[in-house]
């Protein structure tokens, strides 16, 4: 079992940078695939980024690709977002997602854990 807790959400201006981190339990982490989605309100759960689990394989959405960098540190059980250049489009609740199998996922259904979501408002 794997629990996760996504933080550093918040409102920033159009332009802006945020970094979110997603801090899990358990032992196994490192073995894990992880993965970040958003949900827009009124919109489906959309794939954001992901990265195996040494960290050395990752994937991003092309909607985020240049501007969004995913990252790991096994030893700190954590996994980050690092958002650059933000636009209003980007806001949404932001999810964590863990996945045991080894290889990259970019449907939800495919991951087993999840965080419980941290919101991300891009607005002036």
């Amino acid at each position: 079992q794997v629990q996760l807790v996504e933080s550093g959400g918040g409102l920033v201006q159009p332009g802006g940078s945020l970094r979110l981190s997603c801090a899990a339990s358990g032992r196994t982490f490192s073995s894990y695939t992880m993965g970040w989605f958003r949900q827009a309100l009124g919109k489906e759960c959309e794939f954001v980024a992901a990265l195996n689990w040494s960290g050395t394989s990752t994937y991003y959405a092309d909607s985020v690709k240049g501007r969004f960098t995913i990252s790991r540190d096994n030893a700190k059980n954590t996994v980050y977002l690092q958002m650059n250049s933000l636009k209003p489009e980007d806001t949404a609740i932001y999810y964590c997602a863990a996945r045991k199998a080894p290889r990259i996922a970019t449907i939800p259904s495919n991951y087993d854990y999840w965080g419980q979501g941290t919101q991300v408002t891009v607005s002036l």
